[in-house]
């Protein structure tokens, strides 16, 4: 068996290694590259898990870099032992260095991040799996990456860098983005490349603030991601959650109006979806309130809407901002969440959104389709 498992491995490090042009010298004639994965994972599937934690481990050091073992061990949520053992085996293979301060990646282990990510894209079936979400949602475009954000926080780093690649390849002059908060938002705007090619590019929150983190509010992300693209910026200083009579008092405010105005007529909006009980929690909602929109079926929110499991809204909150009927005349949603536990939340808010981009994990999107196909099924028993 181990002979078995280091042949094996020989042979999966030579693929992930390996140009274009040497991938078919590497597979057997008549074998198709996704069936000999499949039969690769079966086969020996410690080889497989070995992959994963090292790149696991790798992708850490390289969004935390310098970084000691105790703190890798704390958010990878495994033993000193095993962290020592492997990074033992990393440094041997120049592909992190340590000093006092800490471990670094290697350009080399750089390199090797970007071809395991790609790989484990392949093994893992995930180009079916946005397939089957598009399908299932019925929406424009999906995005999965590796992992669960529920088990890997650094699962939001590689959203975040997904989401604002997209965005890279729909920015033109005179668009105008808004821009809900959250820290998967948050990311999209971290993760964005500095650029300076568009001109008059208007980014805008979609919402008032919520809560007292300053960092994850969209006037915030707003503003930072308006820096790092060269554009304009206005910001909305409105709490969220307010009072009929405060909005109405708020809303005769001409400048008010005409942001408002904007952020309705926007080109793109940039949101992420949070589940229905978190959400009233944070904005402070009284446990009355909370009991009554979980009463009416809420399992998901996305800008301050609360949706049921058919999609349907069962409450919204008084804001001033971006409201549902907005978005049906908006060309580009991007959505951002991730999580096996979003995944009910992720199909209350995007079912039958159909001019919507979803960038989600892995973890979120096995259970989106398990969830619709174990429905599927159940409506035809019935």
């Amino acid at each position: 068996m181990n002979f078995l498992f280091e042949k094996f491995q020989k042979r999966f490090i030579i693929y992930v290694g390996a140009k274009n042009d040497m991938v078919d010298k590497l597979v057997p004639r008549g074998v198709q590259m996704d069936e000999l994965l499949k039969f690769q994972k079966k086969i020996v599937p410690e080889l497989v898990e070995l992959l994963e934690l090292r790149y696991n481990i790798l992708k850490t050091i390289y969004y935390y870099q310098p970084i000691g073992r105790r703190m890798l061990s704390s958010i990878l949520n495994l033993g000193e032992r095993c962290i020592r053992n492997e990074i033992k085996f990393l440094k041997e293979a120049e592909l992190i260095s340590i000093n006092n301060l800490g471990m670094f990646i290697n350009p080399e282990g750089e390199e090797i991040i970007i071809k395991l990510k790609k790989f484990l894209y392949e093994l893992n079936g995930l180009s079916e799996l946005e397939s089957d979400l598009r399908k299932y949602l019925h929406i424009k475009k999906v995005f999965v990456v590796p992992g669960d954000l529920d088990n890997d926080k650094t699962v939001l780093k590689d959203m975040g860098k997904v989401a604002s690649d997209y965005l890279k390849t729909i920015l033109r002059d005179d668009i105008v983005i808004s821009i809900t908060g959250g820290s998967s938002v948050r990311e999209i705007a971290d993760s964005m490349q500095k650029c300076s090619k568009y001109k008059n590019i208007l980014i805008l929150p979609a919402r008032g603030g919520i809560g007292r983190n300053v960092d994850i509010q969209s006037n915030t992300i707003a503003a930072n991601l308006a820096h790092k693209i060269n554009a304009n910026y206005k910001l909305l200083h409105v709490p969220d959650n307010l009072s009929y009579n405060a909005l109405e008092a708020i809303l005769k405010e001409k400048n008010i109006v005409d942001i408002v105005n904007k952020i309705r007529n926007s080109d793109v909006l940039i949101f992420g979806i949070g589940r229905a009980e978190e959400m009233a929690k944070r904005r402070g909602m009284p446990d009355e309130l909370i009991c009554e929109i979980l009463s009416k079926g809420a399992v998901g929110e996305a800008f301050g809407h609360y949706f049921n499991d058919e999609g349907e809204i069962v409450y919204y909150t008084p804001t001033i901002g971006i409201k549902n009927q907005d978005t049906k005349n908006i060309a580009i949603l991007i959505a951002i969440a991730g999580g096996k536990s979003k995944a009910k939340a992720i199909i209350s808010t995007e079912i039958d959104r159909t001019e919507s981009v979803l960038i989600t994990d892995q973890g979120a999107a096995q259970e989106i389709v398990r969830i619709i196909k174990n429905k599927l099924d159940n409506n035809i028993t019935e």
